[in-house]
């Protein structure tokens, strides 16, 4: 999302290459790009001036010391600032009440019903018991995509269908959560827009009747500056409790998630993008800042990986790879955990220097898909045995994957290469580091 973003700002930060000391002139002179890049992102001009005015402020009033760089130092501060912006601290959903009521609202097209099973699978992999509720008594088919979501995280949709009070339905649904041991109601609502004084009425309506624990304003982020407007109307007419910024993997500029706060004066508490149920995250500012600045976002990646961490999994594969019997099958296997933790290119953004480096890349699941072709295309014999692999049969799963010749010889080689580095980190007592994929396409 923020791709743009960072290039100008890194762009910004080179008028102080060089430069042994902080003078007025060279802050201005990156203040002014600074200022720019925020813009063309469409953050709100009023919090750009108001943003960067601070950072210069306290750029000036800085020492620079022998040890660091005045580039150094103003990406210190703009982090800083960024990470101010954005609300500062991480703010968590507050789950109180038996059961605790989350009421979801936003606009038409926003990602709301998405996000209510994306939430639902979030709090279930805490240990929560969750009921969703379908309160969209204006669109059929979103009580049918509910159901299909509910579906696929493996949690109960109340719905009645005929129905056409949402205030009765969503009252139903919590005595349903109250007989059965529910302890959370996720509370699905109709999108809406914010000039529609009649669905205005009865998102705070249902708000007044239920009284949530949780209000969430869902905003579609592609939106730019127009979803922080909208996010003002609606907080000023239901007072919600914190902002979800869906669709970050979009084409956007990212002036919501820039903006949204200081305007709103709300904290942004999840990001979320693509369609995987997996892919949803808490919002931590100072991790956004990072990762604006080119600084990557390492505790994030590591957060992933351990919610996808199969422990038995692990041992099994330690115990394969001691006895440097590491197969095809495990290979597959972890294949599948790393398309788990999600998009890939957004994983390796996090890395710090790489999201410069895959700007450009068409990377995501399709980019395992010719692996998988391939391995799928060998016999089970085969990838137990993958040295038994010779002409006629490399020739087979060529033309069953749809690749080539070449493509099959690259992962066979890379694999083989895999496996010697863990044999020989086996002898050196490392064999439980060897864990890796690779990519033999490059792409």
């Amino acid at each position: 999302m923020f791709d743009s973003l960072s290039l100008k700002i890194e762009k910004a930060f080179q008028t102080l290459k060089g430069q042994s000391r902080i003078t007025e002139i060279n802050v201005a002179s990156t203040i002014k790009e600074i200022r720019k890049a925020l813009i063309d992102a469409d953050v709100n001009y009023k919090v750009a001036k108001e943003v960067t005015d601070d950072i210069k402020e306290i750029a000036m009033g800085q020492n620079v010391l022998t040890a660091i760089s005045p580039g150094q130092l103003m990406t210190k501060i703009t982090n800083d600032e960024l990470t101010k912006l954005m609300g500062g601290q991480s703010e968590d959903i507050k789950i109180e009440g038996n059961p605790a009521i989350i009421l979801i609202a936003g606009l038409q097209g926003s990602g709301k019903t998405t996000f209510s099973g994306k939430l639902a699978a979030y709090l279930k992999r805490q240990g929560r018991q969750v009921l969703l509720t379908a309160c969209d008594i204006y669109r059929p088919a979103a009580i049918d995509q509910l159901k299909v979501l509910g579906q696929q995280v493996g949690v109960e949709v109340y719905a009645e269908p005929d129905n056409k009070d949402a205030i009765k339905i969503a009252k139903a649904a919590i005595e349903h959560a109250k007989k059965n041991n529910f302890r959370v109601v996720i509370v699905d609502t109709a999108g809406r827009l914010a000039v529609d004084e009649a669905m205005m009425n009865e998102i705070a309506k249902l708000k007044e009747a239920l009284k949530p624990s949780e209000t969430l304003f869902v905003v579609d982020s592609m939106t730019g500056q127009d979803a922080v407007n909208t996010a003002k109307a609606f907080n000023d007419r239901i007072s919600f409790d914190g902002v979800v910024l869906t669709k970050l993997d979009g084409d956007t500029r990212g002036g919501a998630a820039l903006s949204i706060r200081r305007v709103v004066e709300k904290p942004i508490k999840f990001v979320s993008s693509g369609e995987k149920m997996e892919a949803l995250d808490r919002f931590y500012p100072d991790r956004m800042a990072s990762r604006i600045l080119g600084m990557g976002d390492v505790v994030s990646l590591v957060e992933k990986a351990q919610e996808n961490f199969n422990a038995d999994e692990a041992a099994r594969l330690s115990k394969k790879i001691r006895k440097n019997q590491f197969d095809f099958n495990d290979f597959l296997s972890q294949l599948e955990q790393i398309k788990k933790m999600g998009n890939m290119k957004d994983l390796l953004g996090m890395i710090p220097g790489m999201g410069k480096a895959v700007k450009d890349i068409d990377l995501d699941d399709n980019s395992f898909k010719p692996i998988e072709a391939i391995i799928k295309s060998m016999t089970l014999k085969e990838r137990e045995n993958p040295e038994i692999l010779n002409s006629s049969r490399k020739t087979r799963i060529s033309k069953g994957s749809g690749t080539s010749i070449q493509q099959v010889n690259q992962l066979l080689k890379q694999f083989e290469d895999m496996r010697k580095m863990m044999k020989t980190m086996n002898k050196m007592g490392g064999g439980k580091r060897a864990l890796s994929t690779l990519n033999p396409f490059g792409r």
